[in-house]
């Protein structure tokens, strides 16, 4: 199957003709237009070392429903203590690089290289990108980053550096998310991390279809702030 070559002209081809790999595209950049164009469309880029900038679209696609989300009961318990005290977009550049940093099992390197977090951080400071960070004391130790377009987050990245940090920052994100009737958020690809959160695998044309519909609505654009507390955001979450 040939794959399409983008241009410097802001398009892409209809996901549906992705790759049995899930490939749409080939080449391009990470101008603010292009990724949110691509979000848009329900395709994101994944940089690969040795390769030329891909964009993908997988059948099937990992998604969470917030409404379905499963907090488990340790974790529950652990929020109620309040280790960490949450915070959105107050140090977005630090959450990417600390992703970018993160060891991840059976992985080399990283994908989120220099010229992607230049997008990011455009789009951040475009009000499009948020951190959701996770802090003890004046030490941030864990938190994620992602794109707002109507009612879905796509989530991009996370990282700990201390227990259930991450956990800990993406339930109160989904629960903040729930308060604002977000209808979607994207994972892009399986991880048992988050299935254990409740995110599954829908086929890609039940999350176009979806996709479609959500981004219709208005962005909450701009720098996010965490309306609940920990308690708000536990009372917010599904049982």
């Amino acid at each position: 199957m040939p794959i399409y070559m983008l241009t410097d002209e802001l398009r892409f081809p209809p996901p549906e003709g992705a790759s049995a790999e899930g490939i749409v595209a080939v080449g391009g950049d990470f101008r603010p237009e292009r990724l949110l164009l691509g979000y848009a469309q329900g395709i994101f880029p994944w940089p690969s070392e040795g390769l030329p900038l891909l964009w993908f679209s997988p059948d099937p696609r990992f998604v969470l429903d917030p409404a379905r989300l499963h907090l488990p009961r340790s974790l529950r318990k652990r929020m109620r203590k309040a280790p960490y005290e949450i915070r959105f977009d107050t140090a977005f550049d630090e959450v990417i690089h600390a992703c970018a940093s993160a060891r991840r099992p059976g992985q080399r390197g990283t994908w989120i290289i220099e010229d992607l977090v230049d997008g990011y951080q455009s789009l951040h400071e475009l009000g499009f990108a948020h951190s959701i960070e996770a802090w003890s004391g004046d030490q941030l130790v864990g938190g994620l980053y992602g794109v707002g377009l109507g009612r879905v987050f796509f989530g991009e990245s996370m990282f700990a550096h201390a227990p259930d940090a991450s956990k800990c920052a993406f339930a109160v994100l989904i629960a903040q998310l729930l308060a604002w009737d977000f209808a979607l958020v994207d994972c892009q690809v399986h991880t048992e991390h988050l299935e254990r959160f409740g995110a599954e695998e829908w086929p890609r044309e039940r999350f176009l279809r979806t996709l479609r519909s959500a981004v219709t609505a208005e962005t909450r654009r701009g720098r996010w702030t965490l309306e609940l507390d920990v308690e708000q955001a536990l009372a917010n979450l599904p049982t």
